[in-house]
């Protein structure tokens, strides 16, 4: 059964998973679904259609599930989806998706979401991110496995943020961010690859020598980058790393690409 302290307030309707514990001044809304295992701390507020998936805890004075912040929300029944074993802390916030963007926001499994990040409507978030203290999400925006979101950065709507990224604290990011890409700075640039996250990745010396290789291809000067793809597909036609680096530059976004300080001019 669950254990409800006597000052929460939870629908009749809410769903509750085996051993789920909602602590003082907590609220949970009528179609909210706790999955087991679920911890509430206190003054956690959880409403609209929203399932927090197994294992997962949530730390004081976070608002999960509230209305988007966005003028064109017009009550549609969206959904916010969070996976399982996700630790949320202190005045994190998270929204439900929209018409415009799909009506589901989803969180992946196993990621940290440190004091009062943000993760607006329609973002899909892969699984074991983690995003430090203040770090905030515009709409839609979409981050991949294993992508670390430091602190006080901000990340523009529509950006992608490939698998294994590091965005450095108080980055403001407007462009898309390759897959193991490290970005930096109040408008991000790209600054290389996140080596300390491949190593700590376990990749293999040749899988990050490649991934070096084909960065320094793809981030020369003086051809274009569809012909600096078409060496890098050459070279490295049988490396799993590079050919998931390829294939984020070549699937069709709305943004441009985050690229070094001296692509754009600075």
């Amino acid at each position: 059964m669950a254990e409800i302290h006597s000052s929460a307030v939870v629908a009749a309707e809410a769903t509750l998973g085996k051993r789920v514990r909602i602590g003082p001044f907590c609220v949970v809304g009528a179609e909210v679904t706790l999955g087991d295992d679920v911890v509430l701390h206190s003054h956690v507020v959880v409403e609209g259609r929203t399932l927090v998936g197994d294992r997962s805890e949530i730390f004081p004075f976070a608002s999960i599930g509230h209305p988007p912040q966005d003028l064109k929300y017009a009550g549609e029944e969206s959904k916010l989806l969070i996976g399982p074993d996700n630790k949320i802390r202190e005045h994190v916030t998270m929204n439900p998706g929209t018409k415009g963007g799909g009506l589901t926001t989803r969180v992946g499994a196993g990621c940290l979401f440190m004091m009062g990040a943000h993760v607006a409507h329609d973002c899909q978030i892969g699984d074991r991110v983690i995003m430090a203290n203040n770090a905030t999400l515009a709409g839609h925006v979409v981050i991949d496995d294993d992508a670390i979101i430091g602190g006080l950065s901000a990340v523009h709507q529509f950006v992608r943020i490939g698998r294994r990224a590091m965005v450095g604290g108080m980055s403001g990011v407007e462009h898309d961010v390759i897959p193991y890409g490290l970005v930096l700075g109040d408008r991000a640039s790209l600054n290389g690859l996140n080596v300390v996250g491949l190593k700590r990745g376990g990749f293999s010396r040749d899988d990050i020598q490649s991934l070096r290789a084909a960065y320094d291809t793809l981030f020369g000067n003086g051809r274009t980058m569809a012909e600096r793809l078409k060496e890098v597909e050459e070279r490295f036609a049988h490396n799993a790393p590079v050919n998931e680096l390829l294939d984020f530059l070549r699937n069709q976004s709305s943004r441009a690409l985050c690229k070094p300080k001296s692509e754009h001019g600075g």
